[in-house]
């Protein structure tokens, strides 16, 4: 499936051959989006460009041939190179567009990619990871009590495993996340995590906090907040638009969600200007 990253045509790096695979193509800048705040002053074209010289809306399958690449799916030394993947951003980035695409790439190879998402998110008592594009995919679910070391192996018996993915992985326990780490080290699987990094206060969930820290593979998904920037937190809204800044860490409904940069983040929940004693 051919993308196109507004400039010239590419291909996702799972359905090239390692020799063909390509970096991705420049692009102009783009325009900043409308102020968080009416007052805000305009942010200027250098300011939106990230230390790779591309701007931040860079479009999100752009780092999908990235993270594709370092999976190098089919080569002889798969098993060696297993390892534990976090991919992670603010909410709307993508994250879950990016495991779907990946996970065909392997089914299009004839192999098989095991699916995992959070029983916070089943329908019915049924998984299924579905993107804000339109695709979906069913998933195995775990729960807080799940050993998915033991799901997974249990798998493994009844046929090959190629790769693991795990979305909503800020839901996972840090024992979760030690257990998809033995996945990688002993049955040699590679593992690919993506979520959310830090919940609506600015703190980490503990599953991505624990990814944070043993992870081999760090990926951060970028999106843009209104102002243009590279949005890196997350509000909770109310239903009639209030900025929430307590409440329980979880909350389902993505609807009430909005990513923001760290600077209009702050202003949003009332953290500027600073209030004096």
């Amino acid at each position: 499936m051919a993308l196109s990253c507004g400039g010239p045509t590419i291909t996702p790096a799972l359905a090239l051959p390692h020799s063909a695979r390509i970096a991705a193509p420049h692009v102009p800048n783009v325009a900043p989006g409308p102020s968080w705040k009416a007052a805000a002053n305009p942010r200027s074209t250098a300011d939106n460009v990230g230390t790779s010289g591309r701007p931040f809306g860079w479009p999100f399958f752009c780092g999908a041939q990235w993270l594709f690449s370092r999976l190098r799916v089919g080569t002889p030394a798969q098993s060696a190179m297993a390892k534990l993947y976090f991919s992670y951003a603010a909410m709307n980035a993508g994250k879950s567009t990016l495991l779907l695409q990946a996970a065909y790439n392997y089914r299009e190879r004839g192999m098989r990619p095991l699916l995992y998402t959070s029983a916070l998110y089943a329908a019915g008592g049924v998984g299924l990871i579905s993107s804000r594009i339109g695709i979906a995919e069913p998933a195995e679910l775990y729960g807080a009590d799940d050993d998915l070391y033991l799901s997974i192996r249990d798998h493994l018996e009844e046929g090959k495993v190629d790769c693991v993915f795990v979305d909503e992985a800020q839901f996972l326990s840090p024992d979760q996340v030690w257990q998809l780490a033995r996945v990688s080290d002993r049955l040699k699987i590679p593992v690919m995590c993506f979520g959310l990094r830090t919940d609506f206060r600015g703190q980490l969930f503990p599953g991505s906090s624990e990814l944070l820290a043993i992870a081999d593979v760090l990926r951060e998904i970028r999106t843009i907040c209104e102002c243009g920037a590279k949005a890196t937190m997350v509000v909770r809204q109310s239903p009639d638009g209030r900025v929430l800044v307590e409440g329980e860490q979880v909350s389902i409904e993505k609807s009430v969600y909005v990513s923001l940069c760290r600077k209009h983040w702050e202003e949003a929940v009332g953290r500027w200007p600073v209030k004096g004693p």
